[in-house]
């Protein structure tokens, strides 16, 4: 598709806008990321020199299990987001118009659009010390602030926003499934449950895809929901990057775990989309 002038035009302000607010502080993270941090400066030193000690430093074991505890605690969370979402989308898509579907979809949108701080402090209400799972967690033993509780919390409010995203995400697909594919399978002898898994999931796989490609990156983006419900037992990539650069102003060393954070994210969004594009077909 050629581009012609009255369309660049249009896009100039865009571009710019690009530019300036996205563009161009990654630029100035990246250069900050090579720089050189000497203690009791805030961030670099002016002319500091370039080096790849930030980098070098993130080999040490004790990043690698920030890592590991952002990516794991993440995918697990946005596993059981898609489960419980899906059903909940099946049924949004298949009410007929009238209050009941618009109501539906104004719970899933006020669910979404809830003050972060109000959905942590809700699940901490609920899963803290004054909640049931202090009741279970003393049947079994297990001390209420001992990691495994915790990191149940920290999926619990990883969830609390990630199912009604998955949901409105997943209605847009569900409702353009023909319905009759799964009454004919049912006429045919299929059990409900075997028609849905045989003919709704694999037709509806592209649209799970697209909501877990987006609970994945909000759920590894998440600052909120591990620092307040991790009490600094579990705690994320974006938790240690605020440690760097507000609480020791080590800017470079900030920088680099935001540039190999970023990396990362690219590497597994674009592993899922090829292996969903073999499997599926383009997605």
């Amino acid at each position: 598709m050629r581009l012609t002038r009255g369309a660049a035009l249009l896009l100039l302000p865009a571009g710019f806008a690009l530019a300036g607010l996205l563009a161009s502080p990654l630029a100035i993270v990246l250069v900050e990321s090579f720089r050189l941090f000497i203690p009791g400066r805030i961030g670099s030193a002016e002319g500091a020199p370039f080096t790849l000690a930030n980098y070098v430093e993130l080999i040490l074991p004790v990043y690698f299990f920030y890592f590991i505890d952002t990516f794991r605690l993440g995918f697990i969370a946005c596993l059981v987001a898609l489960i419980v979402a899906f059903p909940i989308a099946y049924y949004v898509a298949r009410l007929p118009s009238g209050w009941r579907r618009k109501a539906a979809f104004g719970f899933l949108i006020a669910m979404m659009f809830l003050s972060a701080l109000v959905r942590v402090y809700s699940i901490e209400l609920t899963f803290g010390p004054v909640g049931f799972l202090r009741q279970i967690s003393n049947l079994l033993g297990v001390s209420s602030n001992s990691r495994t509780v915790l990191e149940i919390s920290v999926i619990a409010g990883l969830c609390h926003f990630l199912i009604p995203i998955a949901a409105l995400v997943l209605v847009g697909t569900l409702q353009n499934l023909n319905p009759r594919l799964v009454e004919a399978a049912q006429a045919l002898g299929a059990p409900r449950w075997r028609a849905h898994l045989s003919i709704t999931l694999p037709l509806s796989a592209r649209g799970v895809l697209s909501a877990f490609l987006i609970g994945y990156t909000l759920s590894i983006s998440a600052f909120v929901v591990p620092m307040i419900l991790g009490k600094g037992k579990v705690l994320f990539i974006s938790n240690l990057i605020y440690s760097r650069f507000s609480e020791l102003a080590n800017y470079p060393s900030g920088a680099a775990i935001s540039m190999i954070m970023l990396v990362a994210s690219f590497a597994i969004i674009y592993v899922v989309s090829r292996l969903a594009a073999a499997r599926w077909g383009a997605v």
